[in-house]
């Protein structure tokens, strides 16, 4: 018995043996592996920033302070960094108002002609705004980008590029130019990487309640689950976007923005040599100075938002294709023929971006609820910024209040077209020409006509539509700002004829007199709503 009690405790010391070794080699290979990754984005990140093409900035999100900056200032290409700006031009005109998620987006032949990657849409069909951000923040579709950016530029996506760099330079990213939504190749379309950095820190500071979009790892299109060219995101602790890029002229080029224990920075990468090289210098960036960033400040926004511009010109509206997708968008066609009122905004130096209304909300944590939104709007006020990233005069610190709201999702409505109003003069709310319903003109005369006169005397009128039901949206909407300056004003359509459509004049009546009408046209623009008064 004892001989067989030594033979069992010698095979037991045998297997702990066994299993102790088998464990420490599990462990020497993991060990391996481990200093291995890390040693292989060393390398990488070292020749990333050799590489002759490379530019790279760190801005601490809360303070606008530069911790790191290599050939920030030179101008290189931004490829589909250039998606950025068309999503905060449509983040801007769903928190105007003029689209929603559920707004139908057309696709030209032009859109639909865009080369990959893309959603693969073909002319004629639609996507809704929402899977059109989806579309750019994951697989950077190119045809999606040009789709948007024909829209909101009333059907022309040259237009919508003049305004993207309208937009660019009254954010102070004076050193930037568009030339198309998507980045394709255009040796005309230029930035720097801390115009991106400023652009990145304007997405996450302007549109908190959109933000969490760029943060979607994967989403189903059809029968498609589309996942996200970001592999930062989901693998590196706190990086919650932003977007990718890369054209041969480029480079590969990425802008991330980090949140973790309550310090905040974006970085930016230019002209990587290779998809792992870009990466694996991002995250050095991110593990060398996201420690060196503050935990305090954030109490104003760095980056102020550029307000919509005073005046509205008429564009040609995107062209109808000969095949539109009728079961699911009917009203499609009668929006696609119908004129569009586009905001023309001229380029504004980096200098005038303080005259813009500061938007300051709180960072977002998770993504955007569809339910429920909080939208967070400040006063105006007026400071002065010395930090390397913001050159102008900045907003101090607001205070901050909120008003919430319901998206009603799955809804198809039409889209509110944006108000018309002419150029302004001086400080005047008033149109100084009167004007009067005419009779219909015949078809080969020029100019518009009016086929409804509406209450007579002194008017206010808040935008133009392609349709009388969109322009009643519209004056609803309007009265539900104005107050008691609205009070008993009686809101009415008026249609006339301009270049062979038929358009809507949205417009409130029943003022007493001129400085009635002119106090109401104040309060509606206090309220944000462009408008001009008249007498009819």
């Amino acid at each position: 018995m004892q001989e067989k009690s030594g033979i069992v405790s010698r095979s037991v010391s045998s297997v702990s043996s066994s299993r102790s070794g088998n464990f420490l080699a599990k462990l020497l290979a993991i060990l391996s592996v481990a200093v291995t990754i890390v040693l292989v984005d060393s390398v990488n990140a070292d020749a990333e920033a050799a590489n002759s093409k490379y530019a790279g900035i760190v801005v601490d999100a809360k303070t606008g302070n530069v911790l790191y900056s290599e050939n920030a200032d030179r101008l290189q290409y931004p490829a589909s960094l250039t998606k950025m700006m068309t999503i905060y031009m449509t983040f801007e005109a769903l928190e105007q108002g003029r689209i929603r998620l559920d707004t139908p987006v057309p696709f030209s032949t032009h859109a639909a002609a865009q080369a990959p990657t893309k959603l693969g849409v073909r002319a004629g069909g639609t996507i809704t705004v929402e899977q059109g951000i989806l579309g750019l923040v994951t697989l950077s579709a190119n045809d999606a980008a040009t789709a948007l950016g024909e829209m909101l530029g009333g059907g022309s996506e040259d237009r919508f590029a003049q305004l993207m760099t309208a937009k660019a330079h009254a954010l102070g990213m004076t050193r930037t130019t568009y030339r198309n939504a998507n980045g394709l190749p255009n040796t005309a379309q230029m930035t720097t990487a801390r115009d991106q950095a400023r652009l990145g820190i304007a997405l996450r500071q302007h549109f908190p309640q959109y933000y969490g979009y760029f943060s979607t790892r994967a989403f189903k299109f059809g029968s498609r689950t589309i996942r996200s060219h970001n592999r930062l995101v989901g693998s590196v602790r706190g990086v919650d976007g932003i977007k990718t890029g890369y054209t041969r002229a480029a480079g590969f080029n990425l802008v991330s923005s980090v949140q973790v224990d309550g310090k905040s920075i974006v970085g930016v990468v230019l002209g990587g040599a290779s998809t792992p090289a870009r990466d694996a210098q991002m995250r050095n960036l991110i593990a060398t100075y996201l420690p060196k960033a503050s935990s305090r400040g954030g109490s104003s926004a760095l980056i102020a938002q550029a307000a919509p511009a005073p005046a509205m010109i008429e564009t040609p509206a995107p062209v109808q294709p000969q095949k539109v997708q009728q079961k699911a968008q009917p009203q499609m066609a009668q929006q696609q023929v119908a004129k569009t009122i586009t905001a023309a905004q001229p380029p504004v130096s980096a200098a005038a971006a303080d005259l813009s209304l500061p938007h300051k909300g709180p960072l977002p944590d998770a993504r955007y609820q569809v339910a429920e939104t909080e939208v967070a709007y400040a006063e105006t006020a007026q400071s002065k910024s010395d930090n390397p990233l913001v050159a102008q005069p900045m907003p101090a610190p607001t205070k901050v209040k909120t008003m919430t709201f319901k998206q009603q999702a799955s809804v198809a409505v039409p889209t509110p077209a944006p108000a018309y109003i002419p150029p302004e003069q001086g400080d005047t709310s008033v149109d100084e020409v009167t004007t009067a319903s005419t009779t219909p003109t015949s078809p080969t005369s020029t100019g518009a006509a009016s086929t409804s006169n509406g209450p007579s005397g002194w008017v206010v009128q808040v935008g133009v539509s392609p349709n009388r039901q969109m322009a009643m949206d519209l004056l609803e909407s309007a009265k539900s700002k104005g107050g008691r300056a609205l009070a008993s004003a009686k809101p009415f359509a008026v249609a006339y004829a301009a270049g062979g459509d038929q358009l809507y004049r949205a417009r409130f009546g029943g003022f007493d007199d001129q400085r009635d009408a002119v106090n109401a046209c104040k309060a509606l623009k206090k309220a944000g709503i462009k408008c001009w008064a008249a007498a009819q």
